[in-house]
């Protein structure tokens, strides 16, 4: 299946990986990492991760505390949002 961004999500990682790196230099191409990982298992298999609320999935990523939440359309997964789990839950996409 093909992965799909929304802007969002493009905004979301490049906020995420920019605050990481400037903690500590090297931390935010970790968290890069752990986020690919965590994309590479969603393509694997999609369905295992459970709907979260209303037709959004999440998979949480490890190390870190975000969760990515996506979507899975006829022929491509969506990534709407690389949320960051201590935000307002409201903020979900």
């Amino acid at each position: 299946m093909e992965l799909r961004y929304t802007d969002r999500s493009k905004l979301d990682l490049k906020l995420a990986i920019s605050w990481y790196e400037r903690q500590r230099k090297g931390l935010g191409f970790d968290f890069l990492d752990c986020v690919e990982v965590a994309l590479q298992n969603i393509i694997g298999n999609p369905e295992i991760y459970q709907i979260r609320y209303s037709n959004f999935r999440g998979c949480v990523v490890r190390r870190f505390p975000f969760s990515i939440f996506y979507t899975i359309e006829t022929d491509e997964i969506i990534v709407h949002s690389i949320f960051d789990n201590r935000q307002d839950p409201q903020k979900r996409p």
